[in-house]
Order: structure tokens, then sequence, then C-alpha cells
């Protein structure tokens, strides 16, 4: 299993920016592919970015275009730049881990990612 540990959270005004780290430890980092999710009060875990292993990445709507996710295999992190923070973007953000090795296909539902982070508090105001 892999270990992971998000940090970079914090609180922003609207319009500001924020780049959320994963580290991750106890597995081969190259192998996983990497997502972030997000919930907030009341709301389920949401989709917000995933990266496969061979670097292909995905995005969900509401943040297609502010956001964007990025690893670096040398130093097992993964990355999440968030531009142009909205109040709606308050949460705490969780990343998460699939082992995928050979699988290249894009994964967007919590149920698919197996490792979990503890999370990290994202407060945007307005």
């Amino acid at each position: 299993q892999v270990q992971l540990v998000e940090s970079g959270g914090g609180l922003v005004q609207a319009g500001g920016s924020l780049r959320l780290s994963c580290a991750a430890s106890g597995r081969t980092f190259s192998n996983y592919a990497m997502a972030w999710f997000r919930q907030a009060p009341g709301k389920e875990r949401e989709f917000v970015s995933t990266i496969t292993i061979g670097g292909s990445t995905r995005y969900a709507d509401s943040v297609k275009g502010r956001f964007t996710i990025s690893r670096e295999n040398a130093k097992n992190t993964a990355y999440l730049q968030m531009n142009t923070l909205k109040p709606e973007d308050t949460a705490v953000y969780y990343c998460a881990a699939r082992r995928t090795l050979g699988d290249f296909s894009v994964y967007v539902g919590p149920a698919d990612y197996t490792n979990w982070g503890q999370g990290t508090q994202v407060t945007v105001s307005s």
C-alpha cells in the first residue's frame, strides 16, 4: 500500500491561488494513478482531477481551466495547482491513489481509488 500525505491547504481570498501537494511513500509511485477529490460540508465527495501513470489528465467541469494536476515521479509527489479560486471551491481536498501498472485508463469515481490521504482544508473567502 502507498501512504499519502496532503499539504498546502489554507485560507485564500477569491481570485487567489494555492498549490496542494500529495507526498506518497511505501510503494512505487510511478505505478499509481493519482487523483484529487474534495468534500464540502453536507455534500458528497466529488471528483476534481486525475492524472494517469502515462500523464493523461482529466478535470471536473467546475475546475477546468483553473486547476492543473501534475506529478513528479522522482519526488513521489502529485500536485494540484489551483488558480482563480472561488468561494464554491471551499472544501476538504483529498489525494487518492490507485495502482494501475499497465493500465492507462482514467478513473474518476471515489470507489476506484484504494488509498487516501487525510485531507487538507481549502477555504476561499469572498
